[in-house]
């Protein structure tokens, strides 16, 4: 009992820090830039742990950890697809992204982007992109909800309703007040927490069991088939479309609106490069160390832990291997995962609705405060949806944010890389490609064709979309071809 009381305080002390933030940068936000970029003025450090921390999120402390508890290192080529996936996105999409939307009249959201890129003004490539953001991030955020009720459940022992609501009220609290720079600071904080608490437990695991040597002959004599990428759970061979299926994870960093929007926000271009190297850093460490607490959890919980109970691997390590105030921090690091991520998304989803759909086709004369509540009524609109999907216990974390992954990717990932690379691609191609790919993953993830992970066959059919559509259309306009040279130039 007195254990309980511990870790309890611990969280309560956490989560009144972080609510502290939120009312603090409550009275610095001022108009939409504020709110949903800071301003352009985040640093190095900040943007990268930032990005990454929205990014991992819970699932990298729960999910990836859960897959690797079952499948050993067959669970690391999704890793590996994200961690290249993440180079690639900050060598090639950072710097640009961060240029083009400053100079496509300041856009703030990634719908803002598409139409100022081709000076449109029917408000199809505002309205389309921003109802796909609205339909994924429902459903990501529900993944991030369904998390914090897995964590309030273990630690509080609380009915998994009374955890869901306890768990959302804490991230919609912060978010609703506070907007990016809330976000963005506490991301940081955050993606540290993260990265010490995913070291701590694998490392503390094994020196208990006699030093890694030992552990991993442990593992070996237990699950021989962990050291085995190719082998899946089943004793199966991995085939080639599996294999691509898992690799494929990495593409769709293309298209996320809440890890894009850190490049947006970063104080310079030049400052990019460093913050390239650290997050890339954060990110192999943290993976690799995500995979370690699923192999090393199965030989030392004596409990063997079945179905979804197998996603909270780091949450029963964590409890059984240290002292409950450092236990409580540990733990308070899973809450802050599942805090940075489910925020994020709650803010582009808010912003895509107020921006996006509410100010385009309703008031497009709105004042800037009146924008900013209209954003923050979103959020508690956007939640409550996320909560009712989040209701059944049985929900795996690691399905929920591969079809959001998906979705995203194939929507946004192949419009994004034409409207920053290819000079051609005009206003209908994008609009062709962002439908065509957020339906395929709607309707391939229904009809499961194949055993391939939609976003497959989303990005590639999206891509050839913009790609014939733009060829079939008329010449961009000459402004259109100028602000990309002006790009160019920089």
């Amino acid at each position: 009992m007195a254990e309980q009381i511990e870790i309890s305080v611990i969280f309560l002390v956490y989560m009144l820090v972080m609510m502290g933030i939120g009312v603090y940068y409550y009275r610095r936000t001022r108009n939409m830039s504020d709110y949903f970029l800071g301003n352009r003025k985040l640093g190095a450090w900040v943007t990268s742990m930032s990005a990454e921390a929205s990014d991992m999120s819970g699932w990298m402390l729960m999910g990836l950890p859960g897959f690797a508890y079952v499948a050993g290192l067959n669970a690391g080529w999704i890793a590996l697809g994200l961690a290249l996936g993440t180079w690639a996105n900050w060598q090639f999409i950072a710097a640009r992204l961060r240029i083009y939307t400053e100079l496509a009249n300041n856009s703030l959201t990634l719908p803002d982007f598409f139409e100022n890129r081709f000076f449109a003004t029917s408000g199809a490539l505002r309205i389309v992109p921003a109802i796909f953001i609205l339909i994924f991030f429902i459903l990501y955020t529900s993944s991030g909800f369904v998390a914090a009720g897995r964590l309030f459940e273990t630690i509080f022992h609380l009915p998994y309703l009374t955890a869901l609501l306890a768990g959302a009220g804490v991230v919609v609290f912060y978010t609703l007040v506070g907007g990016f720079l809330a976000v963005s600071r506490t991301d940081f904080i955050q993606g540290v927490m993260m990265f010490f608490a995913i070291l701590v437990v694998p490392v503390g695991a094994a020196i208990m069991l006699g030093g890694f040597t030992t552990t991993a002959e442990l593992i070996y004599t237990e699950h021989a088939s962990f050291f085995s990428p190719l082998t899946k759970v089943d004793g199966s061979t991995l085939g080639f479309i599996e294999f691509i299926s898992l690799m494929a994870w990495g593409i769709g960093y293309f298209g996320q609106p809440h890890i894009l929007v850190r490049f947006m926000a970063i104080r310079h271009a030049e400052e990019l490069p460093q913050a390239t190297r650290i997050a890339m850093a954060w990110v192999v460490i943290s993976l690799s160390a995500a995979i370690l607490v699923g192999m090393v959890g199965a030989v030392y919980l004596q409990t063997p832990l079945e179905g979804t109970a197998a996603e909270t691997v780091f949450l029963a390590m964590a409890g059984e291997l240290f002292p409950p105030v450092f236990a409580g921090l540990i733990l308070a690091a899973v809450l802050a995962a599942i805090m940075s991520t489910a925020s994020a998304q709650l803010l582009v989803a808010a912003s895509a609705f107020a921006q996006d759909i509410y100010r385009r086709s309703f008031r497009p004369h709105a004042q800037q405060v009146e924008l900013v509540w209209v954003s923050r009524m979103s959020v508690l609109a956007i939640a409550a949806a996320a909560i009712y999907l989040g209701l059944s216990p049985d929900n795996f974390i690691l399905d929920m944010v591969a079809y959001a992954w998906a979705g995203f990717g194939a929507a946004f990932g192949p419009a994004l890389l034409m409207c920053l690379f290819w000079r051609r691609t005009t206003e209908r191609g994008v609009l062709a490609g962002i439908v065509t790919g957020g339906v395929t993953v709607l309707v391939w993830k229904q009809l499961a064709l194949f055993g391939l992970y939609e976003i497959v066959p989303g990005f590639f059919f999206g891509l050839i979309a913009i790609y014939v559509v733009s060829m079939l259309d008329a010449e961009p306009a000459h402004e259109v071809t100028d602000l990309f040279d002006r790009v160019d130039g920089t």
